[in-house]
């Protein structure tokens, strides 16, 4: 008798499992917007950053990955959806960070340039009054 009521009980309880696992798979996710507008942001930053100019591939990558995510979420796959955007963010913050450095290299090239002309000056005056 106390085997049959333990017997009785653990099916309760895997049927109850069941039911929560199942409930569980077909609710569905909500919408991945605050990924997708993060993302959506972060190729708006790349652009102004320059990252057409100095990240190509990377910010065509984002943006083409902002497409997809577009897409699965009119298809309702907000698993793809999130995945996708987070993606999109991921390469528009690296065509960014690209396109800043880019910059940044160039801003040096030309103080450097500045600098020996700046010494060639120097130089020749000096010469100019021994």
């Amino acid at each position: 008798m106390m085997t049959r009521l333990r017997r009785l009980r653990g099916a309760g309880l895997a049927s109850a499992f069941a039911a929560m696992v199942v409930a569980g798979s077909v609710m569905a996710a909500p919408a991945p917007s605050e990924e997708l507008a993060v993302a959506r942001a972060a190729v708006s930053d790349a652009v102004s950053a320059g990252g057409a100019e100095f990240a190509p591939i990377a910010l065509r990558n984002a943006q083409d990955r902002v497409d997809r995510a577009n897409a699965a979420i009119a298809a309702g796959n907000y698993r793809d959806a999130r995945r996708w955007a987070t993606e999109a963010e991921a390469d528009a913050r690296l065509a960014a960070a690209t396109a800043r450095a880019s910059k940044a290299e160039r801003a040096v090239g030309e103080v450097q340039a500045g600098i020996r002309a700046l010494q060639e000056e120097m130089a020749r005056t000096s010469a100019l009054t021994r």
